[in-house]
């Protein structure tokens, strides 16, 4: 007859358990070390507070695009500064910059402002995107979450929205443009700008643009000798003189979910409101530089 010690039993479950437990936590360990988080660019003594890489200037037809505020030399020159000015042209156009440092979100303050040339009663708002280097290639290929403002629950705001602008039949001719919801319509061409309102640069004869659509309330065309176009309360570009200061913390992501970021490197602005204003033109988002409030000097 075989005996047995239960105090040794014991003593050996416990120690097989305390085996288990310390094996799969060293498997925890181990993953989370390979998870990478988003890296921190840091201020440097040579970083700068504004904007100073063009990564991209995609604007939609308008009646400064092939101008010398309506080009890619323009659009350099919003950079390393707060003077600059550049076309994004009718809806969806926009512009890719970037910062040579991370732009950290501070808790309950804006981080950065974006330049335009608003004044009173007269705003074209332009919606704001963010991302991080996630991948850290200095390249913005990572998510774009956009930076929702006080029309985000107005009548006519629209995410995952496109319009596809085709090149008119002639070069002074308008462009047509037909939307994701079937809609259609025209950038209409002024007497006061008669060159070409099609990008002379594309290749082919139509291009699909996508964003998020704002809302044209606040555009008054009653009399149209006098048209108006309020600004919004907060969270646009080219939306109130001396430009616009956004918080980061204002970030969604493509399902419209709040989503916390450390920081943003890269944003993208683009002319948010679809609407023909008469002898004024097309709505469109100037863009006239951004720069970190944290290393401005007051």
């Amino acid at each position: 007859m075989i005996k047995i010690n239960l105090n040794h039993m014991k003593n050996l479950s416990f120690a097989l358990l305390l085996g288990v437990a310390l094996l799969s936590s060293c498997k925890k360990d181990k993953s989370t070390d390979t998870t990478p988080e988003t890296p921190i660019h840091p201020i440097t003594a040579q970083s700068k507070s504004y904007v100073n890489q063009l990564f991209d200037f995609n604007p939609a037809p308008g009646q400064f695009d092939n101008t010398g505020i309506g080009d890619t030399v323009a659009a350099k020159g919003t950079l390393n500064n707060d003077q600059g000015l550049v076309s994004l042209g009718a809806w969806g156009g926009y512009i890719v910059v970037g910062f040579d440092h991370t732009v950290l979100n501070v808790p309950y303050k804006e981080d950065f402002i974006v330049y335009g040339n608003a004044f009173s009663s007269f705003a074209e708002p332009g919606v704001i995107w963010v991302m991080q280097d996630t991948n850290n290639n200095g390249k913005p290929d990572d998510t774009w979450y956009e930076l929702t403002g006080s029309a985000q629950y107005k009548d006519g705001y629209t995410r995952n929205y496109s319009v596809t602008y085709t090149r008119p039949k002639c070069d002074t001719c308008s462009v047509p443009w037909k939307d994701n919801k079937g809609k259609t319509g025209v950038v209409q061409t002024n007497i006061f700008h008669t060159q070409p309102y099609f990008p002379i640069g594309l290749k082919g004869d139509s291009y699909t643009l996508s964003g998020t659509l704002l809302p044209s309330s606040n555009i008054n065309d009653d009399d149209p000798s006098y048209i108006t176009s309020a600004a919004f309360d907060y969270g646009y570009g080219d939306n109130t003189a001396g430009g616009d200061k956004v918080d980061i913390d204002n970030a969604i992501d493509a399902k419209g979910n709040k989503v916390s970021l450390k920081g943003i490197d890269f944003i993208k602005v683009q002319t948010g409101i679809l609407y023909n204003m008469g002898w004024l033109g097309e709505q469109s988002t100037e863009f006239g530089g951004a720069a970190d409030l944290s290393m401005l000097k007051n």
